[in-house]
């Protein structure tokens, strides 16, 4: 009998609600369209969305667990996979310690609940630091910057879409991408509407994407230039007097000031233009109508960060949000405060942001909070000596396509003792490893977003409980990870999976009763653990989180504040409201002020200083994004295949009758050469080509049949992993220099 539900769409950062048909006889998804009734989304959706029962039911899902037998992955049951699991790792660790035993974090685990729940305790059960994520393939740059300027690397500061008079795209494609690094749903519609209240949009990109092309002003520097260009912008700043008065209200609350402007002297517009290849008047002009916008919001995203300055580059974008007025205010960029966010407290001082607490083995990276660069990943395996990694846990990552020179990792990972991967697919990354533990489709799993709510335009609280039922005996990704979590704890891989979540509810709440400032000050713990729902761990770990929230009942003292009850009654969301000013409250820098000129950020301008007097490079490439695509794990659906969405080079028509190029191109980077498909496009400007990642999907034995009819270039092949942006560890993907010749 088919039936409607509602869920949450997993699939970007956007979260669309959506309504799903479901036929329970079938135990399938049939089909799936927007929520009109939701409270963020209001029926917005777009193919990635659409095409959810098509991933739910993807005839090359894992079901079940596969296990490496004579060197053929084959078959097994849960308990037989997981035990074996648990034995390797338990004597890998036992032989050569916690530490010998990395961990690789996929991106599809910011949209997860096991993914932000219970990833961070295996890794914590496990004893490593050698953790490596698509983090430093994507914003780590941003996160960096943010440490440094308020403290903490999760403290981001997001455009308030909804009010802003003058929108800044730089290094994004919103339209395409559905905003990210920003939660907001219906990014198309926000735009219409700034339009529609007489608001300007200006996008800074060197490709003529489907936001450029809505803009009102599109300038296209060269690639990789974009942190001169914002330090020109800040100079033109102070040079005509556009700082606005005690910085829009927080000038009380912000230090380094001077220090900055210091530092920009050398960065006049006249000094860049050349080097950025964009007009210094254009340059003053930018500043100038950021400066006297009513609100302004200046937003960067993979265009600013997978490049070589890209701490830099992200430091500026909020730096020029700070002197303009237009940061915790209105219609500037503003700080989220999601459901789960710690109810208010006192400000209090913090300590440095500091970096480098420990380093990668073989090449001294300095980690970055808490996580390795994942450019160094391969070498941290196949180096031999002391201390190298013995083996390897994978949670929905794939980066023998995501990271750099791909053939190399996968040859690592082959010289593993032991690879497990925690995945739904036998794809070119866990096609290496010894079990695969693949989860549920999205239908029979649970979803909230712990991480993306940080980052949304508007505050909701929204659940989805799974529509779907589990086949008896098989775990959801929360079970798999816990089990792992209790195995390596010497509890067992059989020990009762509550134990994880209720070990951590207890250990939270006696930590709030102990703090004079929670909203459960000297508090019965027990008495609150009792108040929890009768449900599954992740549940009771949900629900004492929104209580102990900014909205939250504080477990009854606030009888109008939320819980899990509430939002379970509200299938389509609860608003809780726009964004609100969150200063000082939101600091966690020892000076308890936003720290505009961190010694760290300050030094690193010396090499964007020596970089405005190097010749510039022959030709370089960026990547792309489409609306049909996701990195490397959206290329086996049928509806999202053809079209737009492929694998070709973009290049610009004068550059293909130079080169003499026709139908196929040979493109060489540091790491190596590719094979591809020319595409001729004015819609991008002389001197750059541009080839999407995620593709690849050529590689013997695999199971991803859609995929492997189109199987797209590996760009990464293009990439050694030795430009790295070095504040933070990330690989420069966008600005690398490269050979082009016909093919």
């Amino acid at each position: 009998m088919a039936r409607t539900a509602l869920r949450i769409c997993p699939l970007c950062e956007a979260t669309c609600g959506l309504s799903v048909t479901v036929d329970d006889d079938q135990g399938r998804m049939l089909s799936a369209r927007g929520d009109a009734d939701d409270v963020f989304s209001h029926g917005y959706i777009c193919p990635k969305g659409a095409s959810l029962p098509e991933l739910d039911n993807d005839p090359d899902r894992l079901t079940g667990p596969l296990i490496r037998r004579d060197g053929v992955l084959v078959d097994a049951g849960w308990d037989e996979a997981l035990e074996l699991v648990a034995d390797r790792l338990a004597a890998t660790i036992a032989a050569h310690g916690g530490p010998s035993v990395g961990i690789y974090i996929g991106n599809p685990n910011a949209h997860t609940v096991a993914g932000a729940l219970y990833a961070p305790l295996l890794t914590r059960a496990i004893g490593t630091h050698n953790v490596f994520s698509a983090s430093t393939l994507d914003q780590m740059p941003k996160q960096v910057a943010l440490g440094y300027l308020f403290g903490h690397a999760g403290t981001f500061a997001v455009p308030d879409l909804d009010r802003t008079d003058h929108l800044v795209v730089i290094g994004a494609n919103p339209i395409v991408s559905n905003g990210s690094v920003t939660t907001a749903a219906d990014f198309p519609g926000k735009l219409a509407a700034l339009r529609r209240r007489g608001g300007r949009l200006t996008v800074i990109d060197p490709a003529r994407t489907r936001t450029a092309k809505l803009a009102d002003v599109h300038l296209t520097p060269r690639p990789g230039t974009d942190a001169a260009l914002l330090f020109a912008v800040v100079h033109t700043l102070f040079d005509e007097d556009l700082i606005a008065p005690d910085l829009g209200g927080i000038g009380r609350h912000v230090t380094g000031v001077d220090r900055l402007r210091a530092e920009s002297a050398d960065f006049a517009p006249e000094e860049v233009a050349a080097f950025c290849d964009v007009p210094a008047p254009v340059i003053r002009e930018l500043a100038r109508s950021i400066a006297t916008a009513r609100t302004a919001a200046v937003y960067g995203r993979m265009g600013t960060t997978t490049v070589e300055f890209g701490t830099i580059g992200s430091w500026l974008i909020d730096a020029i949000n700070i002197l303009t007025g237009n940061l915790d205010r209105p219609g500037g960029v503003m700080f989220p405060t999601p459901p789960t966010a710690p109810a208010p407290r006192p400000p209090r001082p913090g300590r440095t942001f500091r970096t480098g607490r420990w380093r990668s083995r073989v090449s001294g990276h300095p980690e970055v909070a808490g996580e390795l660069p994942a450019a160094a990943l391969a070498e941290e395996i196949d180096t031999p000596g002391d201390g190298r990694l013995r083996a390897v846990v994978t949670i929905a990552g794939n980066p023998v396509l995501s990271a750099p020179d791909g053939d190399r990792l996968g040859r690592a990972l082959d010289g593993l003792d032991f690879l497990v991967s925690i995945d739904p697919y036998l794809n070119e990354t866990t096609r290496h490893a010894d079990v695969i533990l693949p989860p549920p489709p999205p239908s029979a799993s649970p979803h909230f977003d712990f991480i993306l709510n940080n980052l949304a335009v508007r505050a909701t609280a929204r659940y989805s409980p799974p529509v779907l039922p589990l086949p008896d005996g098989r775990p959801d990704e929360a079970e798999i990870l816990a089990r792992l979590t209790l195995a390596v704890g010497g509890l067992g891989v059989h020990a009762d999976k509550r134990l994880v979540d209720e070990q951590v509810i207890a250990a939270t709440l006696s930590k709030e009763v102990s703090d004079p400032h929670s909203p459960v000050a000297g508090r019965d713990v027990d008495e609150m653990i009792a108040m929890l729902p009768d449900a599954p761990g992740h549940e009771r770990r949900l629900d004492m989180m929104v209580r102990l929230g900014a909205y939250g009942d504080a477990f009854g003292a606030r009888a109008d504040g939320l819980t899990l009850a509430q939002i379970l009654a509200s299938p389509h969301g609860v608003d809780l409201g726009p964004m609100r000013p969150r200063l000082p409250g939101i600091l966690r820098t020892e000076s308890g002020t936003v720290e505009l000129a961190a010694d760290d950020l300050i030094a690193d301008v010396d090499r964007l200083r020596a970089a405005l007097h190097r010749a510039p490079d022959g030709f370089v490439l960026i990547g792309r994004r489409n609306l049909r695509s996701n990195n490397s794990w959206m290329h086996n659906l049928p509806a999202l295949t053809g079209g737009t969405n492929r694998c070709t080079l973009y290049i610009h028509p004068d550059d293909a009758l130079r080169l003499g190029l026709d139908d196929v191109a040979i493109v060489r980077g540091p790491g190596g050469e590719v094979k591809v498909p020319v595409e001729i496009t004015p819609d991008i400007r002389p001197g750059v080509a541009s080839l999407p990642h995620g593709w690849g999907h050529d590689l013997a034995d695999t199971r991803l049949t859609v995929a492997a009819e189109a199987p797209g270039t590996n760009v990464n092949q293009l990439n050694d992993g030795s430009l790295l942006d070095p504040l933070s560890g990330t690989v420069v993907l966008n600005g690398l220099p490269v050979e082009i010749a016909p093919g």
